[in-house]
């Protein structure tokens, strides 16, 4: 068995478990996602499928062939490696908890 998204104008709008000759039953699109990957790496050394494991309003971008999360902040720019949305500024690198402020486009301490 394997994961596959039902894919309707571009976004998911379903995630299932099934047999691929199950799936080839289906209406619609289905496209094979896979559950180890993520931001193009398989969590278990396998072979990566289409970038990201796709979720309920992820976008699929045939182009790429890859699943691509929903944009946190507006700011935030696209990493065409790994299709994960990355902030223009990296966090910093000590042991303080921080938040994005997109107001200001920059990591806010929390306190």
């Amino acid at each position: 068995m394997a994961h596959y998204a039902k894919i309707e104008d571009g976004i998911v709008v379903e995630v299932t478990v099934a047999e691929k000759d199950f799936v080839d039953t289906l209406d619609g699109t289905w496209v094979q996602t896979s559950y180890n990957t993520h931001g193009g790496v398989h969590t278990l050394g396998g072979t990566p499928l289409r970038k990201n494991y796709a979720g309920i309003g992820m976008t699929y971008d045939a182009t790429r062939n890859a699943f691509i999360p929903l944009q946190k902040f507006a700011s935030w720019l696209l990493n065409e490696t790994t299709c994960l949305w990355e902030p223009p500024v990296a966090i910093p690198s000590d042991d303080k908890k921080y938040m994005w402020d997109e107001d200001v486009t920059s990591w806010a301490e929390v306190t």
